[in-house]
């Protein structure tokens, strides 16, 4: 009597769409030509400022994060959602990567200052663009939304969020922007109603980035980062894939004033901060 063999489901991870663009048969090659960071702790020694990147505006992040999420998230022509975009720096990297790129900015005046840079940017075979909005209403989303159905596409393959650090930089007046929460509770609440509005428009196993840094209040240090942390995975949609960690150089808060800033350090018994956290996120 021969072997009764039960046939089992097919598993192959193979033939599941890929996240990448990467040649995991060249994959030595690749690191090296592309320059991809598979280490936790990322040392850029300046921002890049080539083609429509700038640092005018306070608060933007470097696109060489975006440029890492890009690489190892998503492939050439698939869509990426900005949901605190400031001057633009993820749809422009965007362009010059292939990718198409929807952002959501709570000012109408930074909006329309990053839609003139990502316009600089060219690469016709990409959709980019700024919405003013806020990210935590219902009808923002559903204009994202839109801008999806308008492109017959349902959902996007990578999310980036770099919020406000609480009230470290105040961006606006406006009482929604999260820089003027009246409590790290108040700002936590806020960021979680982000991700819950727009979870959904994330493919399922895609990926989440979450750019935070820490802050001191009232000689008190904030572990702000792990608290952002802490409020996405309580959303019960998301796994930590990993926690990277930035240097900060030349932060523009405190140039011209090291000298204040080390005595401060000394006199009140605290550290500068060099580091912001990059939260690697997947949708389960």
């Amino acid at each position: 009597m021969g072997l009764l063999v039960i046939p089992t489901p097919n598993r192959d991870k193979s033939k599941r769409k890929r996240i990448n663009d990467i040649d995991i048969s060249n994959w030595k090659r690749e690191i090296k030509e592309k320059e991809i960071i598979v280490d936790s702790l990322w040392i850029f020694p300046n921002r890049e400022k080539s083609g429509g990147h700038t640092n005018e505006y306070w608060g933007n992040f470097i696109p060489q994060i975006v440029y890492q999420a890009l690489m190892r998230y998503t492939c050439k022509g698939d869509w990426v959602l900005d949901l605190f975009a400031g001057s633009g720096t993820s749809l422009i990297e965007c362009k010059r990567c292939g990718r198409n790129g929807v952002g959501v900015e709570l000012i109408p005046q930074v909006a329309a200052k990053a839609n003139q840079l990502i316009k600089a940017q060219e690469n016709p075979k990409v959709f980019a663009e700024v919405i003013a909005g806020d990210s935590t209403s219902v009808k923002t989303r559903r204009r994202v939304k839109g801008i999806l159905t308008a492109h017959n596409v349902s959902q996007v393959q990578l999310i980036i969020l770099h919020p406000p650090y609480h009230n470290i930089i105040r961006f606006s007046d406006d009482p929604r922007d999260l820089s003027n929460a009246p409590s790290i509770p108040i700002f936590l609440k806020k960021l979680k109603r982000v991700v819950r509005n727009f979870a959904d428009l994330l493919e399922e196993e895609r990926y989440m980035i979450l750019v935070m840094g820490d802050v001191y209040s009232k000689g008190e240090y904030i572990p702000l980062g792990f608290r952002c942390m802490d409020i996405v995975l309580a959303t019960g949609l998301f796994k930590l894939k990993a926690t990277n960690i930035k240097n900060i150089n030349g932060n523009r808060g405190k140039i011209g004033q090291e000298n204040l800033w080390q005595y401060r350090s000394l006199k009140e018994g605290l550290y500068l901060f060099k580091h912001e956290y990059i939260y690697v996120f997947q949708k389960i």
